[in-house]
């Protein structure tokens, strides 16, 4: 197992993305995909000719996490740069994530009590981070999106 995939979730769709047009990505290589939507964006950033360039987790913000307050490091999805209608070119800084999980988990009483508290751990980690993206992407005119499987339809 290489050592950019970590551990590999059977659950999910997780590869090395192969690139179509190289002059417009940067970052580093292998480009690693972690799930089926991440695979939709690649795909999308790659070949969309209003893309001028992207990159794969290589923007890291720091963030502190609320569930030991000590400080991390957010790896975000995707950077991006957008040459739009007007002819202006937007920064985006974007996250890729199923609607699901950027929604406060639902209680119910088919779920286990240790998945009622991984939800809940994930979804306060996942708000610190993205409040911490909107304030680093406000300092630096980027445009912060999370994307989910209805954007990216």
């Amino acid at each position: 197992m290489s050592k950019f995939f970590g551990k590999k979730n059977k659950n999910f769709s997780q590869g090395k993305y192969n690139l179509i047009n190289k002059d417009k990505y940067r970052g580093s290589f292998p480009i690693i995909y972690r799930s089926s939507l991440e695979l939709t964006a690649f795909r999308y950033l790659d070949k969309n000719p209003n893309i001028i360039s992207w990159g794969s987790e290589s923007v890291i913000i720091p963030y502190k996490s609320p569930i030991d307050g000590r400080m991390h490091r957010y790896f975000v999805d995707l950077v991006a740069e957008l040459k739009s209608r007007d002819g202006t070119i937007k920064k985006l800084l974007i996250e890729v994530k199923p609607e699901k999980q950027t929604l406060p988990p639902t209680i119910s009483k088919r779920k286990k009590q240790s998945t009622i508290i991984y939800e809940n751990t994930q979804y306060a980690i996942n708000l610190a981070k993205w409040e911490c993206a909107k304030k680093w992407a406000a300092q630096k005119n980027y445009i912060f999106l999370i994307l989910n499987e209805k954007a990216l339809k």
